[in-house]
Order: C-alpha cells, then structure tokens, then sequence
C-alpha cells in the first residue's frame, strides 16, 4: 500500500476553508486517497488543526471530536530524533522553515511516496517523496 501524507493546511479547508472549490478538492483527494493509499499524519498536524480550531472559536469538545476522526482515518506518527535531525537537514540543504521541514521529514520517515501541501514547493521531490499542491492536480497525474 502507498502511503501518502496530508498537511495541515489542507485538513483547514475541511473545517474553517471559506473556498468551496478548495474544500470539494481536498475531500475529493482524502476520498481518492482513502481507496488507493494509507493516509499518515503527524502529532504536528494534529496540533495544528486544533490550534487553528480553537482560534476561528471552535468549542472543545467539537475539537476532540475532529482530533478523534483524524486519528481514526490516518496513519498518526510521533516525532524521533532521527526526524528531527533529518529535518535540520532539509533547512540546511533547501532553506525549508522548521515546521515545514518537520513536516517532510516526518513524510519520509513514514515511507510516504506524495506530500500534500497548499504551502510548500509544488512538484518538489526530495528523496522517493514529491510534494503535491493538490489544488494543481487537474494539471496532473492521478494520486
């Protein structure tokens, strides 16, 4: 099974996106990818959805749930030493932010073959893991 990871950014749109067009994309992209691949995320992703959550007002309990059904849908992995380290890497060769850098180092150390992202480097690869805008993929191959 390929593995494939989802940004933060892009679980927003389900939640606080005002842009109809991006919110029927990224669900169109978790359904497509929910039949051919293993969604993972991280504990980062999972913070920053419900940081975001609480800023626009979101109640607790209806964070907890959302929190709940992310981890229930997807592969959640935990940061290491090793992740870390690679992602000092990542900055030092390719001038990513930390948090961005940890978000693909925690992509490869999940094996993950696409990297989800509205913020980063459309068509970028690093490694075996290419980063996707998916809001481009009209423009590209399947998932």
């Amino acid at each position: 099974m390929n593995h494939v990871f989802i940004d933060s950014n892009l679980w927003l749109y389900l939640f606080v996106g005002d842009d109809t067009n991006k919110l029927q994309a990224v669900k169109n992209l978790l359904v497509a990818c929910n039949k051919n691949n293993a969604i993972v995320i991280s504990f980062q992703v999972l913070n920053e959805v419900a940081f975001n959550l609480k800023k626009k007002g979101f109640s607790e309990e209806t964070i907890r749930s959302i929190i709940s059904t992310m981890e229930d849908t997807s592969i959640v992995i935990d940061f290491s030493v090793d992740i870390i380290l690679n992602a000092s890497e990542l900055r030092e060769k390719h001038s990513f932010s930390y948090w961005d850098s940890l978000i693909i180092a925690s992509a490869a150390a999940s094996y993950c073959k696409k990297l989800y992202s509205e913020d980063m480097q459309d068509g970028k690869a690093i490694g075996d893991l290419r980063i996707e805008n998916p809001f481009k993929l009209s423009e590209k191959t399947s998932i």
